[in-house]
C-alpha cells in the first residue's frame, strides 16, 4: 500500500467512525475493520473456517485474462498468508464487468473450492461453444489445487458469473445461466442450470435446470449459492422474463439440489442489464440475503422453516449502489456493505451499514471514497468476537 493510500484509508476511517458513532470511537473501530486486498487484487470473496480463519480468494492482472489467488488469515490477524495462485492455466480467469470473478465455498474437512468464468482461450474449453465454467478444489493438505476442470456439458453462451456452494457432507453445487441448444436465442431463452456433486468435488453431474417453468435470466448479471448448515441449497439470479422483467429470483432447495423453488424476492422492469451482483449469507436466525434494484442495495431474512422472505429493506440515504456483500455475526447483526458509483472500467467508493438482529439499521455505518478500485467489489467476513471485517 502507498503512502498517500495509508493515510486516506486511515483518515476515512476516522471520520466514519466518528460522524457514526453511537458509542465510543473506539467500539466502533473494532466493530468494523477494514482490510485491503493483499497484493493490488480485485474482486476479493472470503468465507470463514469454523475456527474463525478467513479464506479468501482475489483476482490479480490483466482484466480479459488473469489469475486467482487463494490467502487465508488466523483469527485475530490482520495478515494474509503468502497466495497460492488457483486455476492451473495462467491467465485463465476474467475481471472485465466485475460480475464475472471467481468465487469461493468450504466443503468438509475444510477444503476450499472455486469455480470462475473462463476466458474464451481456458482449458478444458467449452465442449458446445463459448467460454467454460471452471471449477477446482485445493488438495487435501490445502498446499495447492488440482488442475481445472470444465462443468459446462451441455450448455454455452456463459456471460453473467457463475456460482459456487459446498457443505460439510461433501456436497458441492456449481450454477450459472446459460442455454442449452433447445432454449430460445435471447435472454428469455437463458436459464438457470446446476451441476451437482456427491464426493466433495471429486465427480459432477451435467448440469440440469434448476426450474421446470422458464424465466429467462439477465444475461450479464451475476449469480450467489449458499448451502446452509441445514443442508438446505440457495441460489440467487436475475430473471429477464419477456425481456424486461428483471426480477430478482430465489431459489432453495432441501434435497440436496434434486428439486428447487423459485420465488420473486424483488421485481424490476427494465429494459436493460443492469450487471448486478448478489450476496448471501448465514446467521443464527437463518439465511440473509442481499442484492441491488434501481442504484438501491436491499436484504431479506429467509424463514429457515418456510423459506419465505422477508420484506426488503435498504440502509438509508441513496445513490449508485451496486455489489452488496453480507455478513451476519453470531449476536444476529447484519453487516451489509456496497459499492457506490462504480462502473465500466470505473472505480468507486466503499459504504457499509450495521444492522440489528431485529433487521433495523443502526448508526453503526461508514463510507470511504475511492475505496473500490476499476473491476473492484467488497466482501465481508464475520469474526468469532462478534465483529466485522471489510476486505476491499
Amino acid at each position: 500500500m502507498t503512502e498517500s493510500r495509508k493515510q486516506l484509508l486511515a483518515l476515512a476511517t476516522g471520520m466514519a467512525i466518528l460522524t457514526c458513532s453511537t458509542g465510543p470511537a473506539a467500539e466502533q473501530s473494532e466493530k468494523v475493520t477494514l482490510l485491503e486486498t493483499p497484493n493490488g487484487g480485485v474482486q476479493p470473496q472470503a468465507v470463514i473456517s469454523p475456527d474463525g480463519a478467513i479464506n479468501l480468494i482475489y483476482f490479480k492482472g490483466e482484466p480479459g485474462g488473469g489469475d486467482v489467488f487463494y490467502a487465508s488469515a488466523e483469527p485475530g490477524q490482520g495478515k494474509f498468508s503468502e497466495s497460492i495462485r488457483v486455476n492451473s492455466q495462467p491467465g485463465s480467469a476474467v475481471a472485465m464487468g466485475t460480475i464475472r470473478g471467481a468465487q469461493i465455498a468450504l466443503g468438509s474437512q475444510g477444503r476450499v473450492h472455486v469455480a470462475w468464468n473462463g476466458t474464451g482461450e481456458a482449458r478444458p474449453a467449452n465442449p458446445m461453444e463459448g467460454s467454460p465454467m471452471l471449477y477446482t478444489r485445493s488438495n487435501p493438505k490445502g498446499t495447492a489445487f488440482e488442475p481445472q476442470r470444465n462443468l459446462m456439458q451441455k450448455t454455452y453462451q456463459l456471460d453473467g458469473g457463475g456460482s459456487i456452494a459446498a457443505d460439510r457432507k461433501g456436497n458441492v453445487y456449481v450454477g450459472w445461466h446459460g442455454r442449452a441448444e433447445s432454449t430460445p436465442e435471447g435472454e428469455k431463452g437463458r436459464r438457470f442450470f446446476v451441476a451437482r456433486s456427491k464426493d466433495d468435488g471429486e465427480t459432477f453431474s451435467n448440469e440440469a435446470p434448476a426450474l421446470v417453468r422458464e424465466t429467462g435470466a439477465c444475461a450479464c448479471c451475476g449469480t450467489r449459492a449458499l448451502a446452509d448448515s441445514q443442508g438446505t441449497v440457495y441460489f440467487l439470479y436475475r430473471a429477464a422474463t419477456d425481456n424486461s422483467g428483471r426480477d430478482m429470483t430465489l431459489l432453495t432447495s432441501r434435497d440436496g439440489g434434486g428439486h428447487f423453488e423459485g420465488t420473486t424476492l424483488h421485481p424490476w422492469r427494465l429494459f436493460a442489464c443492469p450487471m448486478s451482483s448478489e450476496s448471501l449469507a448465514e446467521g443464527p436466525s437463518g439465511v440473509t440475503a442481499a442484492w441491488e434494484t434501481n442504484g438501491q442495495v436491499f436484504l431479506s431474512r429467509i424463514d429457515p422453516k418456510t423459506l419465505e422472505p422477508s420484506q426488503p429493506v435498504s440502509a438509508p440515504g441513496g445513490g449508485d449502489r451496486k455489489h452488496p456483500a453480507l455478513a451476519v455475526n453470531a449476536k444476529g447483526e447484519t453487516l451489509l456493505a456496497w459499492a457506490e458509483g462504480t462502473g465500466w472500467q470505473r472505480g468507486g467508493a466503499l459504504a457499509w451499514r450495521v444492522f440489528d438482529p431485529s433487521g433495523r439499521p443502526t448508526r453503526v455505518s461508514g463510507r470511504i471514497e475511492k475505496g473500490v478500485p476499476v473491476w473492484g467489489l467488497p466482501t465481508v467476513a464475520a469474526r468469532p468476537d462478534g465483529g466485522f471485517t471489510i476486505i476491499h
